[in-house]
């Protein structure tokens, strides 16, 4: 199964790097995958076992275990069996952060078995790195930390996924993905598929009113929206966009609601030091496309001087605290946004 990785400087072994030794008949005895991004642990697992393995093989020499069933001593023993009819076996360990006595693995390096690859999948964590363990897979295999991707990378991702599927994107349609998807790529990947799906016949571009209308069609407001009122101090729709979120708290919960306001305005603020007030100046300095300081942070500064700014972001630290009821004995998260929406636009 193809993946879709972004250009950027990462420490360690890389997906491509690792799929082109292993292409090149440098296969290792142990992979070691972890990380906060389970998109690359799911794919690059999937990659190894296609590579190492014929359909035909797996079905004798593809042991798939988990790691809150099996344990170290387990592992070592199926991994020292010899596989059937085959060059070699492909034991996989789902769940490795479950693992105990992971320490006990330091045996298995002992006497490594050379038919035998084992992948360890640790999504959402990774292993101590301070661990003996840790270094004896570092240099006699693979440690491999797929971190989650920040804004940039994120945009990237979208872009590449669907350059590789020969389709082309509108200005602001990859923002607008991130925006609306956030940066889960396992389900950013899904949604890009539906957007293919939907394009009309003959045509092969991606826009921004085609990802409106099927990303953000299951919802009637996001906080992309919200963000969006807020930046042209629309007071009608941010109040009907509260409103919503407040009949809508699983969709729309406070705390994700505020990070993504604190986000917004702490780039607001970093704008303003910018020695270049131009769009691509501003882009430059803060770290965002051109598109995205067109849309979130242009408006914006029209409306919202810098110490209004620096008040609001207070302001929203002040209401986070106040939802976890640091001197709130009963107002609701719902009258609390609604609370800091006035204050920002008043």
């Amino acid at each position: 199964m193809a993946a879709y990785s972004v250009k950027k400087k990462q420490e360690g072994p890389t997906f491509e790097g690792i799929l082109r030794d292993v292409k090149a008949g440098n296969v290792k005895p142990v992979y070691y995958l972890m990380g906060e991004e389970g998109y690359y642990i799911d794919r690059l697992a999937d990659s190894l076992t296609d590579l190492l393995l014929t359909p035909e093989e797996k079905e004798f020499n593809l042991i798939s275990l988990y790691g809150a069933d099996a344990d170290i001593d387990q592992i070592m023993t199926q991994a020292r069996a010899y596989p059937m009819g085959g060059a070699r076996q492909v034991i996989v360990v789902k769940e490795a952060g479950n693992l105990k006595r992971m320490e006990r693995f330091e045996l298995y390096f002992r006497q490594v078995q050379p038919t035998t690859v084992i992948i360890f999948c640790h999504k959402n964590g990774k292993l101590d790195r301070r661990l003996k363990v840790a270094s004896l897979i570092s240099s006699q295999g693979v440690l491999f930390e797929s971190p989650r991707l920040k804004d940039m990378q994120l945009i990237a991702f979208v872009r590449d996924y669907l350059r590789s599927r020969q389709v082309n994107l509108a200005p602001g349609a990859a923002e607008m993905m991130a925006e609306f998807v956030g940066a889960d790529l396992s389900r950013m990947a899904t949604e890009l598929d539906k957007l293919i799906l939907a394009l009309p016949q003959g045509e092969n571009m991606v826009t921004a009113d085609l990802v409106r209308g099927h990303i953000g069609q299951t919802k009637n407001y996001t906080i992309f929206e919200l963000l969006d009122a807020i930046g042209t101090k629309d007071v009608l729709k941010a109040n009907k966009i509260a409103k919503y979120f407040d009949s809508n708290p699983k969709e729309n919960a406070l705390p994700m609601v505020l990070a993504s306001l604190f986000k917004y305005f702490a780039q607001l603020m970093v704008a303003y030091y910018s020695p270049d007030k131009s769009e691509a100046g501003i882009a430059q300095w803060v770290g965002l496309t051109n598109w995205q300081v067109r849309y979130n942070i242009l408006p914006p500064m029209r409306y919202y001087t810098g110490v209004k700014v620096m008040y609001i972001l207070s302001e929203i630290r002040r209401t986070d605290a106040r939802s976890k009821g640091v001197d709130n004995p009963s107002t609701s998260d719902g009258d609390l946004l609604k609370e800091l929406l006035y204050y920002i636009l008043h």
